[in-house]
């Protein structure tokens, strides 16, 4: 029976060797000579049946005090030849493996032949949907199509939670590519794009609106409802507003995701009547008589 040097299979010195570094040499020799990246190679599957040969005895405590007595004995005293791999086509193992592990089951002799794949997850996907602010406030069920690896559509149906934020991503477990060797498929993340609209704009938690007002009001200060994104709000306006000046109202904009509300920003607008009627134009050339206001020396 020939004898084999398990380290040297592994490319390690001799048997002065830590458990750690024995599986450091197995996994480097095992990635080197593995049937999937030498396919055409006969002598390189031998050479891995080899290596998991070594790892096996040399990685259990037991086997490898047995082993290493015999191996101070031949190797150590230099007087017996090595040979890595002598073994009968289609044979499971060697006599000098036996000697460890015992002669393997019968029924085990086509899988031992076969490398078994370790499952892979498959890879997450990623989409995106726009969403406008009041959906987006008020949350929504939302039904997106998603392109399958055959190329055919499959259509999902989606929670898109109240006060999800600008580019918040939704999870939805198990819908991204197929896994393979019987890993887990990858999940589907939905990426929401909000969008502004002609009422209201996002800036981050504020919402953003415009508030016209009539001359008089803006004049006389008043009180006006607004009708906000969720409800109706009531705005005192100062005497004196000028179009452009800015009135914030707490806790009446979009939701912060932490139980409150940012703030609802009016922009006022004073405005005139497109098509005044007679009595209006009458009232507008009094207060051109009457009125020595002039904006652009102001």
């Amino acid at each position: 029976m020939i004898f084999k040097d398990y380290y040297k299979i592994l490319d390690l010195p001799n048997n002065k060797v830590t458990m750690t570094q024995i599986k450091t040499a197995y996994r480097e020799q095992a990635k080197k000579y593995h049937p999937d990246v030498n396919i055409a190679n006969s002598q390189n599957e031998e050479r891995f049946k080899d290596i998991n040969e070594a790892y096996r005895v040399l990685s259990d405590n037991i086997s490898k005090r047995k082993y290493d007595r015999m191996w101070n004995r031949t190797i150590g005293r230099k007087n017996s030849s090595y040979e890595e791999s002598k073994r009968k086509k289609g044979s499971l193992s060697s006599d000098f493996f036996n000697m460890f592990f015992g002669t393997p089951d019968i029924e085990n002799h086509s899988k031992s032949k076969k490398v078994k794949k370790e499952p892979a997850r498959g890879e997450n996907v990623e989409t995106e949907i726009d969403l406008s602010i009041e959906d987006a406030f008020r949350g929504k069920e939302q039904t997106i199509g998603v392109r399958t690896i055959d190329g055919n559509l499959k259509k999902l149906k989606i929670q898109v939670p109240a006060g999800i934020q600008n580019n918040e991503k939704i999870r939805i477990v198990g819908q991204g590519k197929q896994g393979s060797n019987g890993g887990r498929n990858g999940d589907l993340f939905i990426r929401v794009k909000i969008k502004n609209d002609e009422k209201f704009s996002l800036d981050g938690y504020n919402l953003k609106s415009n508030l016209y007002l009539t001359p008089w009001e803006a004049a006389l200060s008043t009180k006006v409802v607004f009708h906000g994104i969720n409800e109706d709000v009531s705005v005192y306006v100062p005497a004196g507003i000028q179009s452009g000046e800015k009135i914030e109202i707490d806790d009446r904009g979009y939701k912060d995701g932490r139980g409150g509300r940012g703030k609802l920003v009016l922009d006022t607008k004073i405005m005139i009547p497109k098509e005044p009627s007679k009595k209006e134009l009458e009232f507008f050339k009094e207060m051109k008589k009457i009125s020595k206001f002039n904006p652009r020396e102001s």
